[in-house]
């Protein structure tokens, strides 16, 4: 690990060997034009990841390198870089919303982790995180037959990392989020939904009121995005965090997660879908009503009753998450999470068999795709695995946008081996001659 760090820091400081000058452009583009300072923190990390993601970075160091530069940031002078006020009619809750120059701070930003960057390659310092146990983690996502790809996705097997957190307890954080009506709502919960996770006090003692209160905020904070913009969109949106031996998902809409146990699919989501019968109640007691236009409809607009954003049918489309916690014993083989262009082509109870068929099979089937959380060279099997589901999927008769994520809890190759001794040991039943019957 720390040799691949000095490796990197050495190519990262050839390229940037010193601060980017004024008015030079950006190695990257921020995600908004205009940034809120409660918005600052999301949108520095997710530019500072992608940075150093798209030059090979290893995963621990990148997120070391984003924590000390954005805590060099959030002690700086911003004034600066705040945006002129400007007289709007309905502006009564946003009086005190400071917007920042979102080009000129994420260039000071940058250059922070540029400093950062030349610092450590001087003098590397010891606190490189140990080689997390997700190693494994699968990843795939196709536009498919639609006109645009509106899914988003973030895997971050370091979160403590990112977050300065030292309290040994082990946390991993993977989400999918799937836009509809335009990228900007999955674009926003995939920068900010881990970040107002972190924030909520109850992380360490209820991972899932922590949750449910991430979502909130996250839904909350997009509304003000989308009046400033003008933006109507809307996500579901299903994420796990792994802290300790506890499995913590949350979700909202129709996107999904299962666990697989010992070869055993364990569903852990029940889908928001307006033909659910609490979901229709809900709707329907607010005043609302459930159609059918092809598919079952919150008011004739939305497929789905729950989502991030979506403001013109809110509150019928709720942005109350649901949560389920699973104990780890140990014996679980992977987590997956996927969005609804996958579920709604493939049976929960078919991903076991699927899953091992395409760790049994060699061979790239679409020319590469899957990025690894750390590199690790006897694991490529199960990186091309989540290649192989969206292939299954799109097979089955899947249009849609289609994202799968597939953690490993146990190397891939167990997963192998426990197979083959299964097989063996049914063969050698089958082949076993029985008790000829007595004359």
């Amino acid at each position: 690990m720390e040799e691949e760090a000095r490796c990197f820091l050495g190519r990262f400081v050839e390229e940037f060997p010193a601060a980017l000058e004024e008015g030079a452009p950006l190695p990257g583009s921020p995600l908004s034009h205009k940034v809120s300072l409660v918005e600052l923190h999301g949108e520095s990390l997710e530019l500072g990841l992608r940075l150093l993601a798209a030059r090979g970075a290893p995963a621990g160091l990148s997120a070391l390198l984003c924590q000390a530069a954005l805590s060099q940031l959030l002690q700086s002078d911003l004034s600066p870089f705040h945006c002129p006020q400007e007289a709007e009619a309905n502006q009564e809750e946003e009086e005190q919303l400071v917007l920042l120059q979102s080009e000129a701070v994420q260039r000071l930003f940058l250059n922070k982790l540029i400093d950062v960057a030349l610092a450590w390659h001087q003098n590397l310092p010891k606190l490189l995180p140990p080689p997390s146990r997700f190693l494994h983690c699968s990843v795939h996502a196709i536009k498919n037959t639609r006109r645009k790809m509106e899914d988003k996705h973030l895997a971050l097997a370091q979160f403590n990392q990112l977050f300065g957190i030292q309290d040994g307890v082990e946390r991993a954080y993977f989400a999918v989020f799937d836009g509809h009506g335009g990228v900007d709502a999955a674009t926003y919960a995939a920068a900010h939904l881990h970040v107002a996770l972190r924030k909520q006090e109850t992380l360490q003692s209820d991972a899932a009121a922590a949750f449910k209160a991430a979502f909130k905020r996250t839904d909350d904070m997009f509304r003000g995005k989308a009046k400033r913009e003008r933006l109507r969109s809307g996500t579901t949106g299903v994420a796990a965090l792994i802290q300790g031996q506890e499995l913590t998902v949350a979700w909202l809409g129709d996107s999904q997660a299962i666990l697989v146990r010992k070869g055993q699919a364990v569903t852990l989501v029940d889908p928001h879908k307006p033909d659910r019968g609490d979901e229709k109640q809900r709707i329907e007691d607010l005043g609302g009503c459930i159609t059918f236009m092809g598919c079952w409809r919150v008011n004739g607009t939305y497929a789905v009753s729950r989502a991030i954003g979506d403001f013109d049918q809110k509150p019928y489309v709720s942005g109350d998450a649901d949560c389920s916690t699973t104990q780890l014993c140990g014996d679980e083989d992977y987590v997956l999470l996927a969005c609804d262009g996958f579920f709604d082509a493939v049976k929960t109870s078919e991903v076991p068999h699927l899953v091992l068929d395409a760790l049994q099979q060699p061979g790239d089937p679409e020319g590469g795709g899957d990025a690894p959380l750390e590199r690790s060279e006897d694991a490529a099997a199960g990186l091309r695995v989540a290649q192989r589901l969206v292939c299954h999927a799109k097979a089955a008769g899947s249009s849609d946008n289609i994202t799968v994520m597939l953690v490993f809890l146990r190397p891939p190759e167990q997963l192998l081996a426990r197979d083959s001794t299964t097989a063996a040991t049914q063969a050698a039943q089958d082949s076993t001659p029985r008790d000829a019957p007595q004359q």
